[in-house]
């Protein structure tokens, strides 16, 4: 099996967030993974946020053109938890061979009119078309189509046309099942493969004990497993310095 490249959401305000989900894919990993942090300042002056609240809101659409529209690769927000083998979600490529991309396609009306509340990086939860597709995207890099996507066009295009998925038909977007994109506090309640914490990762105050939080807390505790003090102990001190985030 080919290593998983899996790209990853970064934003410097929330980076516990990215290693939680780090984590999260080494701990149930039965093959290599290749990550790739979707930082800034490793892209060259891109502006990954321009009008979206994370710092790669945009940068995702970069992932083709940085695999040199080769092969096959996985972009993920960071406040993101894999409760299962990436490997299971990497197969998924033989279905979607003649695709572009594969992702959940959500349909559904956001419950909460803000998000990230309580931090600086509170904000508006807008409801717009395909809302969330773009948080989990198995891309096919050189699927003709996404070589439209390189550094300028990206640059060019709005935050609207991008997320939309606007450059491809219908027909060259697969479909991913449900449970690749579970929607902590906007569905309800549900065992899955993967939790996006959509609205805020549980280490901000106000999402701390909602619904699937435990197993954003219990990845930070294993990460933090080396620490001579008690890790528990620590969280709740990183809770109230981040308070958040």
């Amino acid at each position: 099996m080919d290593t998983p490249r899996v790209f990853i959401g970064f934003d410097a305000r929330e980076a516990a967030a990215f290693h939680v989900c780090c984590q999260s894919i080494i701990e149930k990993a039965s093959v290599p993974v290749s990550f790739h942090p979707l930082a800034l300042n490793m892209l060259g002056g891109f502006d990954g946020k321009r009008d979206g609240t994370n710092a790669f809101t945009l940068s995702r659409f970069l992932v083709p053109s940085m695999c040199n529209f080769e092969g096959w690769a996985l972009c993920i927000d960071g406040d993101m938890v894999v409760d299962i083998d990436i490997a299971e979600l990497w197969a998924w490529r033989t279905a979607l061979f003649d695709k572009a991309v594969g992702v959940v396609k959500h349909d559904y009306t956001t419950r909460h009119s803000r998000k990230y509340i309580g931090t600086p990086m509170e904000a508006t939860n807008v409801d717009y078309p395909k809302k969330n597709w773009s948080s989990v995207v198995l891309w096919n890099c050189a699927h003709p189509m996404n070589r439209l996507l390189t550094r300028e066009f990206v640059t060019k295009a709005s935050s609207t046309f991008l997320h939309r998925f606007e450059w491809l038909t219908d027909a060259e977007i697969g479909e991913l099942s449900p449970g690749w994109n579970y929607l902590v506090g906007e569905q309800p309640p549900s065992n899955a493969h993967l939790y996006h914490y959509t609205l805020g990762v549980p280490g901000i105050t106000h999402y701390s004990d909602w619904s699937g939080s435990w197993k954003w807390h219990a990845s930070l505790l294993r990460m933090l497993e080396c620490a001579k003090e008690d890790p528990v102990g620590m969280v709740r001190r990183s809770q109230e310095r981040i308070g958040a985030v």
